[in-house]
């Protein structure tokens, strides 16, 4: 059996803008259901959320069947982490608060089988398809996507050294703990903020690196499009449910 290819790590090589939905909600009924939604990719956190690395598996197995790709976000750079979820099957991740181009080469590393990194090599295991890819350690990085996430300012002055660090394929800027390293906590949408977001994803893209970002605002949404991301989160699966929720009630009650 062949290395299973990774779509999504294809498509922002190639500049093919890819739609996203944050999924937060530990529950695998829900992902199977966003899976079938038309999106290009859901990513799957167990940073912010009740998920344990362990429960991400049944979330991926959940979006498997259907045209979407995964992404996965651990806690933190954590070799152990990583490991894990690289031998649950987890073909893209995205790995929180990088810092500098120091702590992307580790993650780059932790991704990696040695020679060139520190991922432990574990036997069987759903990413070799319980052993039916041949040469899987040999071929297993052409197919791993690394997503690094920017998230104070400090990151943002470094971006170009973060992003020509080799193996890191896209930079996600996280719009929420950027502002609050700005002074502008529980306000993303300040001028301040968006103005150094879209400077952050035209230089990220003007270094060779797939941009990315989270975003509910629609017109911020479109901004951020024209400036060149090209893996773009829409909303969360609680934001979806709660915002239809109430607007159910509402309508009722309008008459």
């Amino acid at each position: 059996m062949d290395m299973p290819k990774n779509a999504f790590k294809a498509a922002i090589k190639a500049g093919q803008r890819q739609l996203g939905v944050w999924c937060t909600i530990p529950d695998s009924t829900s992902v199977e259901l966003l899976a079938g939604t038309g999106y290009d990719w859901l990513l799957l956190d167990s940073e912010h959320t009740p998920v344990s690395i362990p429960g991400l598996m049944p979330l991926m197995q959940a979006a498997a069947p259907y045209p979407v790709s995964t992404i996965c976000r651990p806690g933190w750079n954590d070799m152990i982490e990583i490991k894990r979820l690289l031998d649950q099957g987890a073909q893209t991740l995205l790995i929180p608060f990088v810092q500098n181009a120091e702590e992307a080469e580790l993650a780059v590393r932790h991704t990696r089988y040695p020679p060139h990194g520190v991922r432990g090599v574990g036997g069987i295991s759903r990413a070799s398809r319980y052993g039916a890819v041949a040469n899987y350690t040999q071929t297993a990085e052409e197919e791993v996507c690394l997503l690094v996430q920017i998230e104070t300012a400090e990151a943002m002055e470094r971006a170009e050294e973060i992003a020509a660090v080799d193996g890191v394929d896209g930079i996600f800027i996280g719009p929420s703990d950027l502002a609050a390293s700005m002074g502008h906590a529980d306000n993303p949408m300040h001028p301040e903020v968006t103005s150094l977001i879209l400077d952050g994803i035209r230089r990220i893209k003007a270094a060779g690196v797939a941009p990315g970002i989270l975003t509910l605002d629609p017109g911020f949404q479109q901004e951020v499009a024209g400036a060149g991301a090209v893996f773009i989160a829409l909303d969360l699966d609680t934001t979806l449910l709660r915002r239809g929720a109430i607007s159910v009630r509402e309508r009722f009650e309008a008459g």
